[in-house]
């Protein structure tokens, strides 16, 4: 039977009810334990690479996780699955997609529900995860595996704060999807990677989580100014600016840009939950005034995938110019 390393990270699929509130509290061991019929489909090893809450998560914990995925593929893992909270689950499969560079399956997941919570989601996405992740077919890249469907790390986003199906790929769909007997794919694996690969130092288990670069996100709607933007430029190593549509801004913040782009990588994402960013209208906050500016785009990523990917980028100490190739 193929060998599945289980890297637990924490989340709600490990967390136990308390007076003050559920936390996680489980660990990667009595995660496998409660669920049997993982045991049909691979021998099981497991590793704890933290305990976090998904709201809480740093990238030091992604690190820590990221080195245990390279240690079990050392050590003859055929396929890994790391549990995980689902805030930014989506996240932390992302980063590894792009700077966790291994020849087997590695699968992301974890539960809306508690194993102790009535119709609980934990056993079968941890059953789902382990099956993904004995197919080569979904080898190399990162999956993310929840409600029997397999999303493109590079896709997929939390679309619903509770419902079971909250993992979603919009404008592309899932990967694949699992019945009992059987797994149907939907679309070619291999595109479904990320489009860049970083060093593998981008995610060090030897650096100090706020040794990270800062990366805030700046958001454009009815009535912004640029005033966000200038108070974070001074403490910042580079910015996102969720725009509108295809990656516009108000005039006020767009001037803010124009000024901000001449001292920090500016990545210009959009708040809608699909489709590519384009350069189209003129105006100060416009699309081709943005990009004559000499900001980036973040394509069809979403903006918390284009800030995972600016801050990995800054601090595997790649050139201004090297980053922002990264980006669409």
């Amino acid at each position: 039977m193929p060998t599945v390393h289980v890297v637990g990270c924490g989340g709600t699929i490990a967390s136990e009810p308390a007076a003050d509130g559920a936390a996680p509290a489980k660990a990667g061991e009595e995660l496998v334990a409660a669920v049997p019929d993982v045991a049909e489909y691979a021998t099981l090893r497991v590793t704890d690479a933290g305990s976090r809450a998904g709201f809480d998560m740093d990238f030091g914990v992604v690190a820590s996780a990221a080195d245990a995925v390279r240690t079990a593929v050392a050590d003859g893992a055929d396929g890994v699955v790391v549990t995980h909270g689902t805030d930014t689950l989506a996240d932390t499969a992302y980063a590894l997609d792009l700077a966790c560079d291994v020849p087997v399956p590695v699968v992301v997941t974890g539960s809306q529900r508690r194993f102790d919570e009535p119709g609980s989601d934990a056993p079968a996405n941890l059953l789902t995860a382990v099956r993904a992740a004995t197919e080569d077919r979904f080898s190399p890249g990162v999956h993310v595996a929840f409600d029997d469907e397999l999303h493109a790390a590079r896709d997929v986003v939390k679309t619903h704060t509770n419902a079971l199906d909250t993992f979603q790929s919009p404008g592309t769909g899932p990967v694949a999807t699992f019945t009992r007997a059987t797994t149907r794919v939907h679309r070619d694996p291999e595109r479904a990677r990320s489009d860049v690969s970083l060093p593998a130092d981008a995610l060090s288990p030897d650096r100090d989580a706020s040794a990270y670069a800062t990366v805030p996100v700046v958001h454009s709607g009815t009535g912004v100014t640029g005033s966000a933007l200038d108070r974070v430029v001074d403490e910042a190593d580079g910015v996102v600016v969720e725009g509108t549509g295809l990656g516009n801004a108000t005039g006020p913040l767009g001037d803010a840009v124009a000024e901000a782009v001449d001292r920090l990588s500016v990545v210009v994402s959009s708040r809608c939950h699909a489709g590519p960013t384009e350069a189209v209208y003129g105006t100060a906050g416009g699309g081709v005034t943005l990009r004559d500016h000499g900001v980036a785009y973040a394509g069809t990523l979403s903006t918390a995938k284009a800030r995972v990917k600016l801050v990995l980028a800054l601090t595997a100490g790649l050139s201004r110019d090297a980053t922002e190739a990264t980006f669409e």
